[in-house]
């Protein structure tokens, strides 16, 4: 019976697989390879590309396994328990507390002098009171009259508590050096420092196209230097009148530095002037005394026995003349002067060395002075608003203020009325000719020669030769 069943079994499936056949015949018609029936009558397995195919997906299922597993293992992994670190106590070194405290650094309020200021405004300024100026006063001793008399753009500098108390206070005693009054301390202590100076050698060239400031300015130097230049000339060139366009001048000066900042002007060491034509030269020399001047190129000082002008004057209101007509009086007569236009209260000058000889009204010149330069040379001043403190019998020196411009006596407006006089005759100021001054003596003026003249007026004129070849390489300036 069951040898049947079998048999029955056997049979239906043998069935099924012709009926699969004959239903499927073009598959396996085209996989009959595939078989894997071990029975002689099958063909062997072959690798073909299809064998290929499941080999790889059977190695890429292996290798995905391979990663998934690990993963998933440390996944369910439990966390590790923190390590636990043991504190051992040391026993250090003792270190010593330090026996140097740092510094503080003080908070300077640095101030600068305004026009018309003065020291004690400073101070009020700044909520001190007098009491505080006069302890700065009695510290500073020998540098106190640096304070005296104060200038504008000129610096002090402040040192105040956090109650508003004056603890220091610091300015210039002269150029080179700063004083410093500390008031913080037991008593009151004075400090001088000196300052780094030094002074840095510059050379400028103009030529006269408008004005003599102008030509200055384009030449690099600022209007205190063209002034010094100006005041070195003074004696030789008007100019106001003589200055031409054409006009040239080469300067060989000093710039101040203090601590490695432009301080100021030093002096010029070296100068040309070509003043229509005529060349005029200047060179700082130290005397036998230890003083310093400037010479020409002879030796001679360039500061003249007389000055050729004696005040600042605006315009020349009236020439020496040997007749006109007189402006108040309506007459024909001789003006033995020049009329020199100021505005009112301008200073007037000695024009040179002497002792006063008069000093009062004088009908016509009103404020009137006289001054008596030698046994045949004196100049006369008239129409003044006021003196100045000298008083007749006193000896002035060129330059020294002796009056102020006022219009006096008979004038029509203010101005100076100027008088040169030769054995008590009036000449012409503008044109006489002034004594020469002396020059070097022997021994000096050879020393001058050799050791400034020299090599000064090689580098002038090396200047002289670079800027002419300059000027002949330049292009053309068409104006066109």
């Amino acid at each position: 019976m069951t040898d049947q069943k079998k048999s029955a079994r056997h049979a239906r499936k043998r069935a099924i697989s012709r009926k699969a056949q004959r239903r499927h015949s073009h598959f396996y018609e085209r996989f009959a390879h595939w078989s894997f029936n071990r029975s002689p009558e099958v063909e062997p397995i072959h690798w073909h590309r299809e064998h290929l195919v499941l080999a790889g997906t059977a190695l890429l299922i292996t290798l995905l396994s391979g990663f998934i597993m690990p993963v998933w293992a440390s996944a369910m992994r439990p966390a590790p328990a923190p390590e636990v670190h043991a504190l051992l106590p040391l026993a250090l070194p003792k270190v010593a507390p330090a026996s140097v405290v740092a510094p503080t650094v003080d908070d300077w309020q640095v101030v600068r002098v305004a026009p018309g200021q003065t020291l004690s405004d400073i101070f009020t300024a700044h909520g001190l009171g007098m009491a505080d100026l006069q302890k700065v006063m009695d510290a500073a001793g020998s540098a106190t009259p640096a304070l005296h008399n104060i200038h504008p753009g000129e610096e002090f500098d402040f040192l105040l508590g956090s109650d508003g108390s004056l603890k220091g206070f610091r300015f210039d005693q002269d150029q080179a050096s700063r004083a410093t009054v500390r008031l913080d301390g037991a008593q009151p202590s004075l400090t001088t420092q000196q300052r780094d100076m030094d002074l840095r050698e510059q050379v400028a060239h103009g030529v006269i196209r408008s004005s003599l400031y102008a030509a200055g300015d384009q030449a690099g130097m600022n209007a205190a230097m063209v002034g010094k230049l100006a005041d070195l000339f003074k004696y030789d060139i008007d100019f106001v009148q003589d200055l031409r366009v054409g006009d040239s001048f080469t300067v060989i000066y000093d710039d101040l530095y203090r601590d490695g900042v432009r301080y100021g002007e030093g002096n010029i060491v070296a100068a040309e002037f070509i003043n229509q034509g005529q060349r005029y030269t200047a060179y700082r020399f130290k005397k036998a005394d230890g003083s310093y001047g400037w010479f020409s190129e002879d030796g001679r000082p360039i500061q003249k026995s007389f000055l050729r002008i004696p005040v600042d004057f605006t315009r020349i209101s009236s020439t020496f003349s040997a007749a006109r007509m007189h402006p108040i009086l309506g007459l024909m007569r001789a003006h033995k002067g020049v009329d020199y236009a100021a505005p009112m209260g301008t200073p007037i000058h000695a024009a040179g060395d002497g002792v006063i000889k008069y000093r009062g009204w004088e009908n016509g010149y009103g404020n009137f002075v006289v001054i008596q330069h030698s046994s045949t040379i004196s100049t006369a001043y008239g129409h003044m608003s006021r003196f100045a403190n000298e008083k007749v019998g006193q000896r002035v020196t060129q330059g020294q203020v002796i009056g102020f411009v006022g219009m006096t006596g008979l004038a029509t407006g203010p101005h100076l009325h100027y008088e040169f006089r030769v054995n008590g005759v009036q000449r012409n100021p503008q044109t006489v000719t002034l004594p020469r001054p002396e020059p070097l003596p022997a021994a000096q003026l050879a020393q001058f020669k050799a050791q400034v003249v020299q090599p000064q007026l090689a580098r002038l004129t090396e200047l002289d030769a670079r800027i002419k070849l300059a000027r002949a390489n330049a292009p053309a300036n068409n104006d066109n």
